[in-house]
């Protein structure tokens, strides 16, 4: 072999395990995608969502969050039913009735606790919930806030169905109901009911599920939690820990810049300036996102799917795999 063409073969191999190393670095390099759930509402789902992406979060914790939009309630969880997305902020009740149902899910994070979920009036004669009694209350009856509110009225010895006239809405229609004096009193959620105060400074909160959560279990209640697909889970171990990381750091955000994240909400959802910045100053709109297989966490959420069977509204308890546990 001459001299130049051992000098070619040397810079060829060389050449040729550098781009070998230069490829097995980038694919070591590429991040986890997870794909999540979101909503075309100004609700919790597209808002946290929204925030991770603005600053960040996902990649600075080793993951690219894809995000999925959708138009309802139903599509949206039949998105994470089907495998069409991995994640999505739910109620606990429900991820308890799909996990019965046979969906592969685990709960890996808290995320809203249920004090911005409440009752509005304008009606000044009513003061509590007792005092719907006979009176009508427009209300998602078909929502896991819906079950919350009637695992307390039960625990109140009330019965909602037959205390009240129920009328079914979702809470944007149910706005427009009590806005027209079409009923008593609404069951809403922030940070609509904030908007609707805005509106009309009339209207008062009358429950709030937190402090009647708190009356009835002696703790703060999880009215959104995080659930994640098994498969997903099995696909990238370490899923889990990296979306609960970036959860975390969206709940730090929140508190430490709620200016900025209030001027998140008015770009991506829509929000009118100051809105959610006020719903989260009264204590209302509540972000907090803890690993869901802590202790304390845990034993509150099985707590909320005990107190569903008890009610009636599932008919067992879920087996233990449905909080994710490292």
């Amino acid at each position: 072999m001459t001299g130049l063409s051992r000098r070619a073969f040397t810079m060829g191999t060389a050449a040729t395990l550098m781009s070998s190393a230069l490829a097995t670095n980038s694919q070591a390099q590429v991040p986890t995608k997870i794909r999540v759930g979101s909503l075309t509402l100004p609700v919790f789902a597209p808002i946290i969502i929204n925030i991770m992406k603005a600053q960040k979060f996902d990649t600075k914790n080793g993951f690219e969050a894809e995000v999925q939009v959708y138009p309802s309630f139903s599509s949206y969880y039949a998105g994470l039913a089907t495998g069409e997305i991995d994640t999505l902020i739910g109620g606990p009740t429900y991820f308890q009735k799909l996990r019965l149902e046979g969906v592969p899910l685990q709960i890996v994070a808290t995320g809203a606790t249920l004090a911005d979920l409440v009752i509005i009036t304008k009606d000044p004669a009513i003061k509590s919930l007792a005092d719907l009694k006979g009176k009508q209350l427009a209300a998602d009856m078909g929502s896991g806030q819906f079950q919350i509110l009637s695992i307390y009225a039960k625990s109140k010895k009330m019965d909602l169905a037959k205390d009240m006239t129920l009328v079914n809405a979702n809470f944007a229609v149910a706005r427009a109901q009590l806005a027209a004096g079409r009923v008593d009193a609404a069951m809403i959620i922030e940070p609509i009911a904030t908007m609707m105060m805005k509106d009309d400074p009339s209207l008062k909160i009358i429950f709030n599920a937190n402090d009647g959560w708190k009356e009835i279990a002696g703790t703060t209640g999880w009215e959104l939690v995080y659930a994640m697909r098994e498969d997903t889970i099995k696909k990238a171990p370490d899923a889990p820990k990296k979306f609960v990381a970036a959860l975390a750091d969206v709940t730090k955000y929140l508190r430490s810049d709620l200016d900025g994240a209030d001027k998140i909400a008015v770009e991506t959802v829509k929000l009118p300036p100051g809105i959610l910045k006020e719903a989260v100053l009264a204590k209302r709109w509540d972000f907090d996102a803890k690993p869901a297989w802590d202790a304390t966490e845990r034993k509150s959420i099985w707590d909320t799917f005990e107190r569903a069977v008890a009610a009636g509204f599932h008919p067992k308890l879920p087996d233990e795999a449905i909080i994710y546990a490292p």
